[in-house]
């Protein structure tokens, strides 16, 4: 019988051992990941407002900051992945929806269409990005170094307020104003007849991504809503499954 225990001791100890250091594996990798992307948006963040001061206008800055701009945020995917080997706790759907959202609006709207690069409304989203992703990354950089200033808890939930709206309202603008160039020049579209029988419009498919804004938005604002009351202010929030 003592032997026994003391197999099952020792076996414990083992499967303890390796999940912790799987967990310092885990912890030390996502470290490292968020002080880069808050560096990276950091650097985008001072290109912008040296272009702005050197220049006076907004026009051409898009096309200044694009590289770092697609770099970090196609490398965003790597929290798809995150979220999905466990790592992070948190839905792959709705990070993935998140993530693959905002590559969409990087590739296949400003980076297509380049008569909206300089739209108002391209920077508009830019800058919100921008200064939401710092934040973001700050945050969580800090608290897995169990060392988070008040000010940058209060910034992640309170910034938001503000910044995902105006975010919003940028990224529309943005489709809305690349909706007569891709209806003349039917680009990513598929006309029949084809060899696959099959028909893709591009200018209708922004459209509807358009109009998914109107049932998302609300699901995700109100979600980081009961995020900061539970995180701010204590609050239990009962989430219903969904």
């Amino acid at each position: 019988m003592a032997s026994g225990e003391e197999d099952g001791t020792v076996e414990e100890k083992e499967t303890n051992n390796k999940k912790r250091t799987k967990g310092a594996i885990a912890t030390a990798w996502l470290t490292f990941y968020n002080i880069a992307m808050t560096a990276g948006w950091l650097v985008l963040a001072v290109a912008m407002a040296r272009y702005y001061l050197q220049k006076g206008t907004h026009k051409g800055l898009y096309k200044n900051i694009a590289r770092t701009l697609k770099f970090f945020q196609t490398f965003a995917l790597l929290e798809v992945g995150h979220c999905a080997i466990g790592i992070v706790r948190t839905s792959v759907i709705v990070t993935g929806v998140q993530v693959c959202s905002r590559i969409f609006m990087v590739w296949f709207i400003t980076n297509s269409i380049r008569q909206i690069q300089n739209e108002e409304s391209v920077i508009l989203f830019v800058v919100v990005w921008t200064i939401t992703e710092i934040t973001r990354y700050s945050f969580y950089t800090f608290n897995l170094l169990n060392h988070l200033p008040y000010f940058i808890k209060w910034a992640r939930y309170n910034l938001f307020i503000v910044m995902y709206p105006l975010g919003v309202i940028g990224e529309l603008l943005t489709i809305h104003a690349a909706l007569p160039y891709v209806r003349r020049s039917g680009m990513y579209s598929l006309r029949l007849p084809n060899k696959y029988n099959v028909s893709f419009d591009y200018y209708y498919f922004l459209i509807i991504v358009m109009l998914s804004y109107i049932p998302l938005f609300p699901q995700l604002f109100f979600h980081m809503l009961r995020q900061r009351r539970r995180v701010l202010h204590g609050e239990i929030v009962v989430e219903k499954d969904e």
